[in-house]
């Protein structure tokens, strides 16, 4: 095996152009998921995917939902006794918007520096190709992978995944899997690859504070009823205290302590916080009292007000009482923490502080369980090989402040952890204009999902 892994590795090296090629391709397609009006074009990279798939040496499906098709390709060859790896990864891309602010048009990969510049280059179109390059290069030096694998894609990650959620447990058979494989994380830094262990989960929601029935003279009315601006701002405050804790009853009643092991790992990476708030322009970091930067993003659950709207928001003046205002509020969770119970905390905090006169209008909007891969896990040791092997340079482990909803319903569904091992970059401008993803990257990243599938088989 090792002579056959140092033969496609150096496949990979040598096929680096084309491979780069076969990524713009991919980039071309303005897979916009969120807008209806991109639906074809979702269609065009699902079919893009499928023959890619196919040309690999995967027998593959696509599978209709009732938005965007699910991709699914298998290979069965390796035999019983090989373990099973599922891959999962998205063809769908964020909006452009803002058009002005992109240096090169965002569906015309253009190559600056060693860095490829398109919307989805690094989320998450270059980092499937990374995995799907593996697979190419083991059907041409070894005629195909050593273990069994599934590969599935698909086309509503950029808007919550709903076909997802229903076809995962509806497809147990299809999927079922020793161990998944997400690229859809970062490395630590340029040149210093990671593993990362942990995830925090996610809830969302939508609040509404009505007041009368129509906007009101606030030189009438002012002073005399509840204002719903007004009121909702007061509200959004009080959800936390000084200590910039939130207040909800229960909010960290399952929160599970910092291991010292881990505390004191995490200190080893080094993290400079004064350079972490200058890279996003600001001058000084703030939070949760008597943790860390680091600690506060990877193992304390947080609360946003990712939005508020009402009233009069045009031009000028326009001295009204709004009839309601709402706002976007998120939280990200914890490990322990049950989405459904903290949506329950938070409803029921909400109802206490309804100010007279008005009432609440609540949408939530999903939630992710937050989840962790033990670290002694017996996959992550062929996985940190794998890494080595990919990229010269041995993993750090790291958790994660983001959500990754899949990776909890592979466990709940499924029965099965993920490894993942993502090669983007905190600087890639995910979500917004001149995205990028570093071609090293891009090639660290198909040597070690090569070397994983021959560690995996091991």
């Amino acid at each position: 095996m090792p002579r056959m892994i140092d033969k496609i590795l150096k496949h990979i090296d040598d096929d680096h152009d084309a491979a780069l090629g076969r990524l713009k391709d991919l980039l071309r397609i303005q897979s916009v998921s969120t807008d209806p009006a991109f639906a074809s074009h979702c269609r065009t990279a699902a079919k893009w995917v499928h023959d890619d798939l196919a040309s690999c040496g995967l027998d593959v499906t696509t599978h209709e939902t009732e938005r965007h098709p699910i991709v699914v390709g298998r290979y069965d060859g390796a035999g019983d006794g090989a373990p099973r790896v599922l891959f999962y990864g998205h063809y769908d891309v964020q909006p452009p918007d803002p058009i002005d602010k992109w240096h090169t048009p965002p569906f015309e990969p253009t190559v600056r520096d060693v860095k490829l510049y398109a919307r989805g280059a690094s989320d998450d179109k270059g980092q499937v190709m990374c995995f799907i390059e593996a697979l190419r290069a083991w059907k041409a030096i070894a005629g195909a992978p050593p273990v069994n694998v599934t590969v599935m894609i698909e086309g509503e990650e950029e808007c919550g995944s709903v076909s997802l959620e229903k076809f995962v447990p509806e497809q147990k058979d299809l999927l079922a899997a020793d161990i998944a494989v997400v690229s859809d994380t970062s490395m630590w830094a340029k040149g210093q690859p990671a593993i990362t262990y942990a995830l925090r989960g996610l809830l969302y929601f939508d609040v509404k504070l009505h007041g009368p029935g129509r906007d009101l003279h606030s030189g009438v009315y002012g002073g005399t009823i509840s204002n719903p601006a007004t009121e909702l701002v007061l509200v959004l405050g009080r959800l936390f205290d000084e200590k910039h804790a939130v207040t909800v009853p229960g909010f960290y009643d399952d929160v599970l302590p910092i291991d010292p092991a881990e505390r004191s790992q995490w200190d080893t990476l080094n993290f400079d916080e004064m350079k972490y708030a200058a890279s996003i322009g600001m001058d000084a970091v703030n939070g949760e009292a008597g943790f860390t930067t680091l600690e506060r993003r990877w193992a304390r659950p947080s609360c946003d007000v990712n939005g508020i709207y009402g009233g009069y928001m045009g031009e000028g003046a326009k001295t009204v009482i709004p009839s309601f205002a709402g706002a976007k509020v998120s939280f990200r969770l914890a490990a322990n923490q049950d989405p459904a119970k903290i949506a329950d905390a938070f409803r029921g905090w909400l109802e206490l502080q309804t100010p007279p006169g008005c009432r609440w209008e609540i949408t939530q909007f999903g939630g992710a369980s937050p989840v962790i891969v033990p670290i002694d896990s017996p996959w992550m040791a062929p996985a940190k090989r794998a890494v080595e092997a990919g990229c010269g340079i041995a993993p750090v482990l790291v958790r994660e402040g983001a959500t990754i909803p899949v990776v909890a319903q592979f466990k709940t569904d499924l029965g099965a952890d993920t490894l993942l091992i993502g090669f983007g970059l905190n600087d890639d401008a995910l979500h917004s204009p001149n995205e990028k993803f570093d071609l090293d990257n891009f090639l660290m990243g198909c040597r070690t999902h090569a070397a994983l599938l021959a560690e995996l088989a091991t």
